[in-house]
């Protein structure tokens, strides 16, 4: 009998870039592979890359080196994902013992190109020029006949809506890497939800680069909020349905009142990056620049759902961002209290709208901008957590040990947010009505009810 071939994945990135790793493991186990735990085990090593903004680049590129650095000559490198798809020249060039591309348009041809590359011979394997696999065509292949499009991380799941983005965000060079957005078909994603829930799944974390623009390309109005009063009546047995990376606009207030009418498996969190506060800065960003809606909009939120956490993000040192325009956001971020908030400095990226403006704000600039904003969040995410205490909250408990168990609330995206750290060793996957006895900044601590 032919001894399977191995293959190893590193994901790096975000949770649609773990969706597409778990994707093409998925094509590989059908092809005959199996998935190893460590590097050394494998003959075919992937990396799924993130693209996104240069320090993600440099992560993917250390990683990349290492593992070439270390590959036997029978193991064969691939790269794949967003920094293959974007730079496959500077890839090539960076990492001499790479032995293949592919990006991510597609992603689902991972097997013939991890079969062609078994075929060379390995004496060679650190002088020739990797095979690339890139496509130009926009073709994300988001709906492989039979492939879920999920990624499995404990009892929860994120699950994929669509892939690309049609807007054009000033900073963004996600269109460059992906295309525009093509959505999945309604009945493709509940056949998805339904096999999780089979699983036994908790939790199911709808993703997209924008998934409150999910199905516009399809000719669906509003598919996203659609899609949640479908969700609900094909897996009511799923506790928890949670919304990621929404696009402040008109559509988020009718989905405001889905999301309120079906709760609680329809999660009161919403994650809704805004990228800035003050109308010039935005207009320059190329996004919705008026203020005033933005504010109204979280009040209608809040007003539907008082307990909702707001998730948000944004980016300091956009070129030509002055003081005046940095203290409009320094107040909306006092002001609006967000539950959950990230910040990240401005990068220059090559090929987008922005990178036509002068990268004017020095670099320790935007550094401390960034910190002052995430100081004063610092102290609202205390104040929101000192709120809880003396309360009860359901947490889904993720691991245990030493007498310790953490989870996370309807508040708490895995991975990004916040946890809860319990005093008792509790079912992994269960969710346990907590009582919270403290506040730090970030996390709470609590004890199990009963």
């Amino acid at each position: 009998m032919k001894e399977r071939r191995r293959y190893h994945v590193v994901s790096l990135g975000c949770p649609k870039n773990t969706v597409d790793s778990e994707s093409m493991g998925i094509l590989l186990d059908e092809s005959g592979y199996q998935s190893v735990d460590a590097p050394d085990d494998a003959d075919l090593l992937i990396v799924n890359t993130c693209g996104f903004i240069q320090p993600a680049r440099d992560e993917a590129l250390e990683v990349l080196s290492d593992l070439s650095q270390k590959k036997r000559p029978d193991q064969r490198l691939i790269a794949a994902g967003c920094y293959a798809q974007l730079y496959p020249d500077e890839l090539s060039c960076a990492v001499p013992g790479l032995d293949g591309l592919i990006g991510t348009r597609r992603w689902m041809d991972i097997v013939s190109l991890a079969d062609r590359l078994a075929r060379q011979a390995p004496s060679s394997a650190r002088s020739r020029q990797p095979i690339c696999h890139l496509p130009q065509t926009l073709i994300t292949g988001q709906d492989v006949p039979g492939l879920p499009r999920v990624a499995i991380q404990g009892m929860g799941a994120y699950l994929k809506l669509a892939d690309g983005c049609r807007r054009s965000c000033a900073f963004c060079a996600i269109p460059l890497i992906k295309g525009t957005a093509v959505s999945r078909t309604p009945e493709s994603i509940l056949a998805d939800a339904q096999w999780l829930a089979e699983l036994g799944m908790q939790e199911i974390i709808l993703i997209a680069q924008d998934t409150t623009g999910y199905g516009e390309d399809l000719g669906i109005k509003d598919g996203l909020a659609d899609l949640l009063e479908q969700l609900v009546e094909v897996v009511p047995e799923v506790p928890w349905i949670r919304i990621m990376y929404g696009f402040p606009g008109p559509k988020v207030e009718h989905l405001a009142q889905v999301m309120a009418a079906h709760r609680p498996l329809i999660l009161p969190y919403l994650d809704i990056p805004l990228q800035h506060a003050h109308p010039d800065v935005l207009r320059r960003m190329r996004r919705p620049a008026d203020v005033g809606a933005m504010r109204a909009m979280i009040r209608s939120l809040r007003a539907l759902m008082p307990d909702i956490a707001i998730r948000t993000t944004f980016i300091t040192g956009f070129p030509g961002e002055t003081e005046e325009e940095f203290a409009a956001l320094v107040d909306f971020v006092a002001g609006m209290a967000f539950d959950r908030v990230g910040v990240f400095t401005y990068y220059h990226e090559a090929g987008t709208p922005g990178a036509g403006l002068d990268d004017d704000v020095p670099q320790p600039i935007k550094e401390a901008r960034r910190d002052h904003l995430m100081e004063i969040q610092q102290a609202i995410s205390l104040a929101k957590n000192q709120s809880f205490v003396g309360h009860t909250l359901d947490v889904l408990i993720e691991g245990q040990g030493d007498g310790i168990s953490v989870g996370r609330t309807y508040r708490d995206a895995p991975e990004i947010d916040c946890l809860v750290l319990v005093q008792s060793e509790l079912p992994v996957g269960r969710i346990i009505p907590v009582r919270i006895t403290e506040a730090l900044e970030y996390d709470l601590i609590g004890e199990p009810v009963g």
